[in-house]
């Protein structure tokens, strides 16, 4: 995969969580040679580039047994941001807890959202109360701050490393599969060339207020097969009758049967603003087909 030229000179790149979550290490397999900044929310993240602190942001957008988890549709349209790059992270969860916990004593589990919906199985057997907290990180120190054997939390190895717990049972996630995708982003686009090989092309857009618009847009990337790989739908301010779409596609705008779905999409459209044209990560050649 080619490295944007952008992200070869990044020196700091923005992650929402505290030392040791899932980001964090996202970023040390994606860019090996930035210094990874933690931030303490997704907008502080996204902040954190638009305001010049770092160069890069990296953002969890979906998880293979979570689904969404950053609403990304909000952060990169509004902060101005694009999407230079994207990482797939195998995400393996560690229950945690003090030194001297046993299993047999644990009560309370903390962890994030979506780690706690990724481990249903483990808190479902143990019959655990499960505590919902901000950051799988945060969640580790909070445990080693409590220092009551009862309470363990879901989180990295690298969690247990930095905030010195025990790792009670490893790998506690309820699938193998488990994979979380991320966006690396800039406050500039990059566009990887035409030549770079497989490239995934993001863009948002809205549809003008004519019957059938979406199925006619839609059409276009059929008969010019082009593969969509994700669409998502929200509303705008509140409003049920302002709907926007977000899509990723297979290929480079400025190949020929990519060029000539855009442009039928822009036809039916009323806004259309693309975000990223990216090396497509070698984890997307091995996922299997259903």
């Amino acid at each position: 995969m080619t490295m944007s030229t952008l992200i070869a000179r990044a020196k700091r790149v923005a992650f929402q969580g505290e030392p040791g979550a899932y980001a964090n290490l996202a970023a040390r397999e994606a860019l090996p040679h930035v210094a990874a900044v933690p931030r303490p929310t997704f907008d502080d993240a996204v902040a954190a580039v638009r305001d010049g602190e770092t160069n890069l942001a990296i953002i969890p957008v979906e998880n293979s047994l979570h689904g969404r988890i950053a609403d990304i549709h909000h952060l990169l349209p509004d902060a101005g941001l694009f999407i230079v790059g994207e990482h797939f992270h195998r995400v393996r969860h560690q229950l945690l807890g003090v030194k001297g916990a046993t299993l047999e004593g644990l009560k309370t589990v903390l962890s994030q959202g979506p780690a706690l919906g990724q481990c249903r199985k483990l808190i479902r057997d143990m019959k655990l109360t499960a505590q919902n907290w901000h950051d799988t990180a945060g969640s580790a120190r909070q445990v080693a701050e409590l220092k009551d054997p009862t309470i363990a939390a879901i989180a990295s190895g690298l969690a247990a490393e930095i905030y010195g717990l025990d790792i009670l049972k490893a790998d506690v996630e309820d699938e193998s599969h488990n994979m979380t995708r991320f966006l690396i982003m800039a406050h500039e686009p990059d566009d990887a060339p035409l030549d770079a090989g497989p490239v995934v092309t993001t863009f948002v857009f809205r549809v003008r207020n004519v019957p059938a618009a979406l199925y006619k847009a839609m059409g276009g990337f059929a008969t010019n097969g082009v593969n969509m790989t994700k669409l998502e739908s929200y509303q705008l301010g509140g409003s049920f009758n302002a709907t926007q779409f977000y899509a990723d596609i297979e290929g480079h705008p400025q190949e020929r049967n990519v060029r000539l779905a855009l442009e039928e999409l822009r036809f039916f459209t009323s806004k259309l603003s693309i975000l990223g044209v990216y090396p497509a990560h070698p984890f997307r050649a091995e996922m299997p087909a259903i």
